[in-house]
């Protein structure tokens, strides 16, 4: 892992490859590692770069007042600070809310978005008595044992026909949540409520969503879909909210030929190990 300060503040982050820069959004119970898959397929093409948002792996904690405009402050504060000033996003859960905030704010950092079982922010995207109860659960976890909080959370994100490997990685990772940026990272994306970005999106759009995702139905795609001009909607069959981790493969290949495709006359595809 690298790190680099960010207005006094450690960001940590993972970075592979050359070439058209690629970064990578985790989601809320999860931070770089996650996409580590990603990192080992697709930096045969691209600049892969997936950091640890503030609160999660080996950055710091952020501020309690901290919401998606001040997540994605510090983002945009971060890619230029590592000296990238244009990139394509590909977000996940969490993650994808937090590029869109990006677009939001700084649009000419994007070149193109990946939002993978995404949301447009719970308030956006979801019934309030959802959000309510979603946000309790996860203030829940500040206090639970890791194993609780892993048995909690594991279901909502990836489906019992994941292999025992995937299920310990995901697992783990929840085990060593920040107990104390827990509250603010879960009210960022309870609060956001994004549908407005929505219909003003220019760049290429990819919306990829796991068949049988809990965490963020298969309604709250097509909402997104119906809303985003530019955006195409690819579902993987039988995967779950870690799309990326539960089909890497597909995942990748979508991802890359997506890239690919926004190239002048295009390119051919590859596969995507």
């Amino acid at each position: 892992m690298i790190e680099v300060e960010v207005a006094g503040r450690r960001i940590a982050y993972d970075r592979a490859g050359q070439g058209e820069s690629l970064v990578l959004l985790h989601g809320s119970v999860a931070d770089s590692r996650s996409w580590r898959r990603q990192l080992d397929a697709l930096s045969t093409s691209f600049d892969v770069i997936a950091w640890d948002a503030p609160g999660c792996g080996l950055s710091d904690d952020p501020p309690d007042d901290w919401r998606m405009p001040e997540f994605a402050a510090c983002l945009a504060e971060w890619l230029g600070a590592i000296g990238v000033r244009r990139a394509h996003v590909a977000g996940l859960s969490w993650g994808s809310t937090l590029a869109l905030e990006l677009y939001r704010s700084r649009p000419g950092l994007v070149d193109s978005l990946v939002l993978a079982s995404a949301s447009a922010g719970w308030a956006g995207s979801l019934p309030p008595a959802t959000t309510a109860e979603r946000l309790e659960s996860m203030l829940r976890l500040t206090d639970a044992p890791p194993a609780d909080a892993a048995a909690a959370m594991l279901p909502q994100l990836i489906t019992p026909a994941a292999p025992a490997g995937l299920v310990d990685e995901v697992a783990s990772t929840i085990s060593e949540l920040h107990p104390g940026a827990i509250p603010t990272i879960a009210r960022a994306i309870a609060e956001a409520d994004l549908r407005e970005v929505l219909p003003r999106i220019e760049v290429p759009t990819l919306i990829v969503h796991g068949e049988l995702d809990q965490r963020a139905p298969l309604e709250v795609a097509y909402g997104l879909h119906a809303q985003i001009g530019t955006a195409r909607l690819v579902v993987i069959p039988a995967a779950g909210h870690f799309s990326n981790m539960e089909a890497p493969y597909e995942f990748n290949v979508l991802v890359r030929d997506f890239i690919w495709s926004l190239r002048p006359g295009g390119a051919e595809p590859e596969s995507a190990d």
